[in-house]
Parts: structure tokens; C-alpha cells; sequence
């Protein structure tokens, strides 16, 4: 024993000797990593020392290694960073800055069902990270990348809170089947069916739907990818006809911390309409020849006042996550509190996240879990798209005589018997809407064979909607009674109405996919995909809608107060979608690459005939600098790439192949669609070929992609002329949609400096979009309100056009008595421009100095018209002849009071425009180690700070639903909720 005990210290004395001897070898290098552009500490970033040692920066950016002698540098690597080797040169302390790579071509990106490196991408493949979203008030995530990805536009519906948009990626296919992507949140494909409801008994129009993406907390997402070709988006078959957005989550990474951020947003509207104030109105009256006394209350109100606001809204998000012992996880939670430029209108977010991955038996198994829970409250205004010529508030405001007074002396609001007080509309209309909403992904992966792995996921979304609106039995105007499923309702002025709308959806899929990959040493690599999917969704909702408060004139926020009840009714559906799947990527020597991708989709909404279809497609690569007689000279990187492939689109109602009845509140039933069982598959056919290059060292990158899709087989309500058993039937109309165009894309790192560093970004898209094989049909849609014009349209779906083309009366300005010109006769429409756009592009400068970061963002669309509905209906002189205030703009011209408001090229206009979209200015303080707060940065962001456009309107990016029929309109501006320009300030900390 003694012998053994005296072995074991003559062993750790040998031991001790080489360990100081090796110590006092080596040297420790301390340091901090931060990223060049905006001086952000970077965590997680390798310190590789020699071929076996390194360490990773803390959640301070810091690091500290040991260097043995002989190791002459240091390389620090980081994902989505240009890799940096530093020499040492006897430094003890070595700070280092990374750069974004541009050429990300070692960036790994979500595909569908996995990931890829951006280099080894044969299809369209875009990505925007966290660093490249626009800053400031965010509602939505759709926000995020509004105006940054060539072939991508998004055209908001409005300027409220949560509001939804329109996004088309490569154009717009389909005319009456949904036309926006697919959106993928972690491997969960969501539903993009509206949650929130409208008023039942539509006293004031119908409002737009809400933004199907508005309970996720933008702060959430790290990476959104964009599959734009069908080569990319094929995988997901019937849902990728009109592209695919992937959303990334963030997740759990070693030395994570803690991390919050503070956002404070003062918003105002950022142009307002120029009415006539009480004086000059009664001026403007006067000349028309009226008795400009009659009409004078003696008031001189600025009703755009008493409905917009300068708004204040806050947003905190609180995250901590890590690593440990094969288990990564991340929570976060936030709070929204966003107020609307108008009055009342706004919306409330809560949300809570957790993301975690554990690896189990020696990382045979993986299991991930993604979970989401939020609340959102949206209060709204009563703004809608269709409430005819007394106009929903906007419209009431615009129109109002200024002299009139907001309340009489009583105490009770003004009413002269027709117009409505939009104060009042305000003040006695409480409409809210509560959505819960949570969104689960449980997946577990396992590892069969070095080669092989097997993954199963379960997926679940579930919103619950409840909104309840109230009338106060006060409020003046709304004297005439509706009518709910053909039974009438009374006027709400003088009784109160009170109604809840609930809608539930449900949304599971299961999915299990079996991947092979193999690499081979001369860079060779086959990876093999095959998948089942099995998804369901189901929506159901009710309303409830009562009158007659319990008490006279006194309003009590509760269904229960209201002594009658109409019945009971709502709808509800369910529908079904199996697909098989499988993918097969090879490339030979990293130099010939090939993806090739079959899909069948069956769903429960076609006919009977033709309820499955298949989707396949083809991509390929040939990366040209890998060849020995490639110009290394010249390019660092070039590659091109070629793709065909087919999509369908199966986005519409439900039992549409059926015969559907709806009951009637007064018993019965009516008709609501014919029966089609050879109703089939719209489909989307798309080609295409792009370059992918490098020059001057990977410090010019850029993408030229040129695309060609034809929608055929489209789905289309056809309404029927009446008398007939059923109004309508679903069927698929002859004819396509093209859209072809060329994409381009250019990244520039213009200085790169120890200090000062400048990046530029630059996108552009040139898209034509035409019908053909369309026959003689024409399609009408884009319904036009104002006085007089009941049953008025602007725009045609027409063989030879593009979609959404306006066809109205050409106006060749005004005669001598002040009568509007029509060369070709007042009903003689002629087909002008279409309000889809020709070209976008965008333009971002970054640049970075010390602690200090700027980012300037511009965007422009130009080619395309929009309607301005909202000048038809109120500002022509002829208003001033009935007492409704117009804009200064037209009271004093010469055109006749009797000249009416024909819809012609009078209010169409060329919606060009150029944006300064956002400006962020960023600054880090420098900390010393060892503090409670590991990084702190300030962040000043300005939104939508200056627009150049001759449009006359408020602003051209605007998309009002004006449908007929339920055929989609777009590019009409009618009363819409204003944009509005924001500053926010914002503060990050890491703990």
C-alpha cells in the first residue's frame, strides 16, 4: 500500500512538472468579438487555437485561450460571418469585429423539411436574418421583410394595427383562389383563414380580415427564408403554388443569458387630407350660389382632430436560454401595447415561447419541442371597406360641414338627420376582439444509421376568437335595420345593439419523413427524402346578435342587458389534405448538382373526379468555379442554375364540390352553391434559370434570376344570373395567368475598415403579369362607392390584360360650363393600366463607425395605377351643393355643382412612388467584464419618413377590398385607415 500510495505521488509529481512546464509554454489571449456593423457583442463565436484548441465567447462577446508557443494566429468563425484569421504579434489582448459574410455561402437556410447551405441551392432560395429586418413598430412578421427580397412585394390593406396584406411572391396567380403563401412557423404549415370576425348585421360595412401572422412577437423570429421557384416550394405541392415563407424561430446556444429589450414608438399620421376649414367652407358654399346661412351651425371643427391622435405604444420582450449537457432551450415572453393614429383603435399582444432540444442515448434521438402561447386584444375603430356614401367614420369625417358642432347644447351629439358625427361613432362604438392562440411542435428524430434518421412530427395550431361589439342606444344615424339570414333586423339608433362573434379554428398535422444522406470524400453527397403528411383543419363559429337595451338610453357592456335575441347561427367546416412526398438531392464532386422533388396531394374540397393530383419538379446547378478551366481571375464565384416544376393551389372554401344549403334564422334553407364533382386542382406551372456570382474577392455578390409561371385550371365562383336553383357554383374557368419577370439581386461590402465600415444592398424585380386564353369572358370586380354610383366597378378580368386592369371612362378635364369631358361617351370605358406593379426595388446602406451603426432603407414601386374611391365618392364640387366639405384642392375650380361623379380617368392615377421606408441608428456602450450586464445598446428607428409620389391620395400603397362577387379587387383607396410615421426608441441588454 505504501508503495502504491508512494507510485501515485511520484506520478502527479511528474505530472505537475510537465503541466507548469506546458503552462508557462503557453500564453492566454483575452478579447471581444462584436459584429463591424452596428458593434454588437457576439456570442457563441469559435476561438480556434491551432489544430485542437479554441474556446467559444461568452454571452459579453469575451473570450480567453490558451496558446501554446509556435501558434502564430487565431481564427474566429461564426454562422452568417466571414470567417477572420488574426495574427497574434505578441498580444496578450486581441478585440476582433466579424463581418456579415455577404456571399453567405456557407450559410446554412431552412428549405422545406431541412436545411441547406445557400451555395448548394438549386432553386430560388431567400433569406433575411435578424439583422437584415426593418426596425421599429412591428406588428406583424410580415413587416419584417416588407420591400427586402427581389420578387417580393407586400402591399399592406391598411395603415391599423394588425391589419392584413396582401403578399405575392413572383406575382399574382390565381382570381379568385387565395393568392398569399404558405406560411411554415417551425415545421408547422398554418392556416391562413381569417379569425376575427365582422359586424353581422354590417350597420357600417364589413371590415377586412385580420393578419393571419398578428399572434406572433416579431422579436421571436431569427431567419425568415423565402422558397420563391417551384423547384424550392414543390415540396409542400398544393400549398406552394404561390411560395412559401419559412419562420425560424430563435433557439437555445451556449452562454445565451438573459436578454431584454424596451421599445417606446411615437406615431402620427403621416399625411392627412386638406379640408376647408368652417370659414373658407361657407365661402366655398356661397359660390356655388346655395345659401351658405342655412347650412351654418356656427362651429368651426377639424373633425380629422377629433379622430386621429399622436400615439404612444410600448413593446418588452424578456428572453433567457442555453445549452447543457446535450439540452438547448430558450423562453421568452413579451408584452405589445400598440395604439392606433386613431382614436380607440389598437392592439394589445401577450405571448410566451419556450423552444428546447435534447439529445438522448448518445444522440441516437433527438427530441425538439416548440411551443407558442399568446393573447392578442385588437379594439377597432368603425372603419370598413363598403358602408356606401354616409361613409364608415373615415368617410363621415371627410364629408362633415365643418360648422357643424360636435355636440348640441344639451349634452347630446349633433345630428342633422343624414350625416353621421364621426365623434359620436367613436365615442358610443366599443368593438374588441380576444384571441388565444397557441401553436405546439413536438418532433422526434432518430439516428437509425450513420447515414440514415427517421423523423416524426405532431403539430397543432388553435386560435379561439371572441368579438364583441356594442352600439350605445345614444348614437344618432344608424336608423335603418339590416337583415340576417333573411330575417330583419331593426335600426340600432335609440335601442342599442349588442352582438358576439366566436370563431374557433383548428389546424393538426403528423408528418413522418425518412432522410438519407452520404458524403463522400471527393465532396460527392446524396441526400434522400421521403415523407407522409396527414393534416386536418376545422373552423367553427357562431353569432349571437341582440337588441333593446334593458334600460332606455343607457348602455350596459353585457350580452345579457339586451331584452331581444335573434337566434343562434354560424357555420362551420372541415377539410382534409394526405400527401406523399420525396426529394433527391446529388452532387457530383460539389460541382453538378441536382434536386429533384415529386408530390401528391389528396384533398377533401375537390370533386369526387379529382381529388388527387402530383407535383413534381426538377432544379439544377452547375457550379462553374469549381471547374479547372473556370476564370479564378475574374470571379471568386459563379454558378448556374435551371428549375421546372409544378404547384397547385387549393386555397378557397370548403364542400365547394357540394351541394350547400344554409338555414335560414325563419326556418327553411337556401341554396348557396351547385354541386361540381369534376371540380380539380388549380395549377401552376413555373420555369426558370438564374446566376449565382462573386467578384473582387467576395466583396461583390450577386443573384440574376429570370422566371415564367402560367396558372391554369382556375378556380373561379361563378355567380349565376337569377332566377336559379343555386346563386353560384364553384368551377375551374379555361385560361392562365402568366407572370414572368427577372430578379436581381446585388450586395456590396464598399469599405471595410478597422473603424468604418459601409455595405450596400440592392434588389429589384421587373414582373409582367397577363391573361391568356381567357376567350371572351370579362370578370368585373373592384366595386366603387359613393353617391349615386350603386353597382359601379372599376376594374376587369380580360383576355389579354393583366389581373386587375381598370376599365372606366376616359375624362378629358372640364367644358366651359364646367361639365366633365368624355371623348368616348360617359359610359364609353375604355382598359387602362392594372394596379399590379411593373418594377420594386430597394436600397440599404449600412454603415457602421466605432460603436456607432446607421441603416437607411429605400424602397420604390412604380408601373401601376390605383383608383382613388375616396376623391370619387366626396371630393368634387358638386358636394359643397349638398353641404359636405371637400379638400381646398377643388372647391374654388370651375367645374359645375351639377357635374356628377362619373367613375373615369378623373380619380385614376399613377401610383409611383419612392419611400424612405426606415432609418435605424444604433449605439453600443462599452462594458467592462465582470459587470451584471454583459451588453447594452441604445437603438433610435424612424418609419415610413418620407414618401415621393404624385398620387393626390393619402398614399398609393394601400389595397382596400373592394371584391364583387368574391373576386379580389386591388389598388382601390376608399376611406382606408391612414399610415402613420413612427419614431421608436429602443434599449438591449444582456445579462
Amino acid at each position: 500500500m505504501q508503495f502504491k500510495r508512494l507510485l501515485s505521488l511520484s506520478f502527479f509529481a511528474v505530472f505537475c512538472f510537465f503541466t507548469q512546464s506546458l503552462l508557462a509554454q503557453n500564453k492566454v489571449i483575452t478579447g471581444k468579438v462584436t459584429d463591424s456593423k452596428d458593434g454588437t457583442t457576439l456570442i457563441g463565436v469559435a476561438v480556434k487555437v491551432g489544430p485542437t484548441g479554441g474556446g467559444l465567447t461568452d454571452t459579453n462577446g469575451d473570450y480567453s485561450v490558451s496558446v501554446p508557443a509556435g501558434v502564430t494566429s487565431l481564427v474566429f468563425s461564426y454562422t452568417g460571418y466571414s470567417p477572420q484569421t488574426v495574427a497574434i504579434n505578441g498580444r496578450s489582448v486581441i478585440n476582433v469585429k466579424l463581418s456579415a459574410d455577404t456571399r453567405t455561402l456557407n450559410e446554412v437556410v431552412v428549405v422545406g423539411y431541412g436545411t441547406q447551405r445557400v451555395k448548394d441551392a438549386t432553386g430560388s432560395v431567400a433569406s433575411l436574418g435578424s439583422r437584415d429586418f426593418n426596425k421599429g413598430l412591428i406588428a406583424t412578421p410580415d413587416q419584417l421583410l416588407a420591400g427586402r427580397i427581389a420578387g417580393v412585394t407586400v402591399t399592406p390593406s391598411s395603415g391599423e394595427p394588425g391589419s392584413g396584406a396582401s403578399i405575392n411572391i413572383r406575382g399574382t396567380g390565381s382570381i379568385r383562389a387565395g393568392n398569399d403563401p404558405l406560411y411554415v412557423i417551425d415545421g408547422v404549415p398554418i392556416s391562413n383563414d381569417s379569425y376575427s370576425g365582422s359586424s353581422p348585421t354590417m350597420v357600417a360595412g364589413s371590415s377586412s380580415p385580420r393578419n393571419p401572422l398578428e399572434f406572433i412577437n416579431p422579436a421571436d423570429i431569427e431567419n425568415i427564408s423565402i422558397l420563391k421557384d417551384a423547384s424550392a416550394s414543390a415540396i409542400y405541392g398544393s400549398r406552394g403554388a404561390n411560395g412559401v415563407v419559412l419562420i425560424t424561430t430563435r433557439k437555445g446556444r451556449k452562454g445565451q443569458g438573459i436578454q431584454f429589450s424596451e421599445n417606446t414608438t411615437f406615431a402620427s399620421t403621416a399625411s392627412r387630407y386638406k379640408l376647408l376649414d368652417g370659414p373658407t367652407f361657407l365661402k366655398a358654399v356661397a359660390a356655388t350660389g346655395a345659401n351658405a346661412d342655412a347650412i351654418n351651425k356656427g362651429a368651426n371643427v377639424n373633425y380629422q382632430d377629433q379622430i386621429f391622435r399622436s400615439s404612444v405604444s410600448q413593446n418588452a420582450t424578456l428572453g433567457f436560454g442555453g445549452a447543457k449537457d446535450k439540452f438547448t432551450y430558450r423562453a421568452s415572453f413579451s408584452y405589445d401595447d400598440q395604439q392606433g393614429v386613431v382614436k380607440t383603435s389598437g392592439l394589445k399582444r401577450l405571448t410566451g415561447r419556450i423552444n428546447a432540444s435534447q439529445y438522448l442515448f448518445k444522440d441516437v434521438v433527438k427530441l425538439d419541442l416548440n411551443y407558442l402561447q399568446s393573447n392578442v386584444k385588437d379594439q377597432f375603430a368603425p372603419i370598413t371597406n363598403n358602408a356606401g356614401f354616409t361613409g364608415s367614420l373615415i368617410g363621415a369625417t371627410l364629408g362633415l360641414n365643418p360648422t357643424y358642432p360636435i355636440k348640441n347644447a344639451d349634452g347630446t351629439y349633433f345630428f342633422d338627420g343624414t350625416a353621421l358625427n364621426p365623434v359620436a361613432m367613436l365615442n358610443l362604438t366599443d368593438d374588441r376582439d380576444n384571441v388565444n392562440r397557441s401553436l405546439a411542435n413536438i418532433a422526434a428524430t432518430i439516428k437509425i444509421t450513420k447515414d440514415l434518421s427517421y423523423r416524426g412530427t405532431f403539430g397543432n395550431d388553435y386560435a379561439l376568437s371572441k368579438r364583441t361589439t356594442f352600439y350605445d342606444p345614444l348614437i344618432p344615424g344608424y336608423t335603418s335595420g339590416g337583415n340576417i339570414r333573411g330575417q330583419s333586423t331593426p335600426s340600432i339608433s335609440g335601442i342599442g345593439q349588442a352582438s358576439l362573434q366566436q370563431v374557433k379554428l383548428t389546424n393538426q398535422i403528423v408528418e413522418h419523413t425518412l432522410t438519407y444522406d452520404k458524403k463522400w470524400s471527393d465532396n460527392s453527397q446524396l441526400t434522400v427524402l421521403g415523407g407522409y403528411s396527414y393534416q386536418v383543419f376545422k373552423n367553427f363559429g357562431f353569432n349571437d346578435v341582440r337588441f333593446q337595451t334593458s334600460t332606455p338610453n343607457v348602455l350596459v357592456k353585457n350580452l345579457n342587458d339586451f331584452k331581444t335575441r335573434f337566434p343562434i347561427f354560424g357555420d362551420s367546416t372541415k377539410s382534409e389534405l394526405q400527401s406523399y412526398y420525396g426529394r433527391i438531392f446529388y452532387s457530383y464532386k460539389d460541382k453538378y448538382l441536382v434536386t429533384a422533388t415529386v408530390r401528391t396531394d389528396g384533398s377533401s374540397k375537390f370533386g369526387v373526379n379529382h381529388k388527387y393530383a402530383t407535383f413534381p419538379a426538377l432544379a439544377v446547378k452547375w457550379k462553374i468555379m469549381n471547374e479547372d478551366f473556370a476564370p479564378k481571375g475574374i470571379f471568386d464565384d459563379l454558378g448556374l442554375r435551371l428549375n421546372y416544376g409544378k404547384t397547385g393551389n387549393q386555397e378557397f372554401p370548403a364542400y365547394q364540390s357540394l351541394s350547400v344549403f344554409q338555414s335560414q334564422l325563419g326556418g327553411g334553407s337556401n341554396q348557396l352553391y351547385a354541386p361540381n364533382p369534376d371540380l380539380k386542382w388549380e395549377t401552376t406551372t413555373q420555369y426558370g434559370a438564374g446566376i449565382d456570382f462573386a467578384i473582387l474577392k467576395g466583396r461583390v455578390t450577386g443573384t440574376v434570376d429570370y422566371f415564367n409561371k402560367s396558372t391554369k385550371d382556375l378556380l373561379f365562383l361563378n355567380v349565376f344570373a337569377q332566377p336559379a336553383p343555386a346563386p353560384s357554383q364553384w368551377i375551374n374557368l379555361p385560361g392562365n395567368v402568366i407572370n414572368k419577370g427577372l430578379e436581381f439581386g446585388l450586395n456590396i461590402s464598399a469599405v471595410q475598415g478597422p473603424k468604418f465600415n459601409w455595405d450596400i444592398n440592392y434588389n429589384m424585380t421587373f414582373l409582367k403579369n397577363t391573361v391568356e386564353n381567357f376567350a371572351s369572358r370579362v370578370v368585373i370586380t373592384g366595386a366603387i362607392s359613393g353617391q349615386g354610383l350603386s353597382g359601379a366597378y372599376s376594374q376587369v378580368i380580360q383576355n389579354g390584360y393583366p389581373l386587375f386592369t381598370f376599365k372606366v371612362s376616359q375624362y378629358d378635364g372640364l367644358d366651359e360650363q364646367g361639365f366633365a369631358k368624355y371623348p368616348n361617351g360617359i359610359d364609353g370605358q375604355t382598359l387602362q393600366g392594372s394596379a399590379l406593379p411593373k418594377f420594386t426595388a430597394s436600397l440599404t446602406n449600412n454603415f457602421s463607425y466605432g460603436p456607432w451603426s446607421l441603416s437607411v432603407f429605400v424602397n420604390a414601386v412604380t408601373g401601376f395605377y390605383v383608383y382613388d374611391n375616396t376623391a370619387n365618392a366626396y371630393f368634387y364640387r358638386g358636394s359643397l351643393l349638398t353641404g359636405h366639405n371637400v379638400t381646398s384642392d377643388v372647391a374654388f375650380t370651375n367645374e359645375n355643382v351639377l357635374n356628377s361623379g362619373q367613375v373615369s380617368t378623373r380619380w385614376l392615377e399613377k401610383g409611383d412612388f419612392v419611400r424612405i421606408s426606415n432609418a435605424t441608428l444604433g449605439y453600443t456602450v462599452a462594458l467592462k467584464n465582470g459587470k451584471a450586464i454583459k451588453s447594452l445598446r441604445f437603438v433610435l428607428s424612424g418609419q415610413n419618413l418620407a414618401l415621393f409620389t404624385a398620387y393626390k391620395g393619402l398614399d398609393p400603397e394601400i389595397n382596400v377590398n373592394k371584391d364583387i362577387n368574391s373576386v379580389p379587387s386591388r389598388g382601390i383607396d376608399y376611406t382606408g385607415y391612414p399610415k402613420a410615421r413612427t419614431i421608436t426608441f429602443g434599449i438591449n441588454a444582456g445579462f
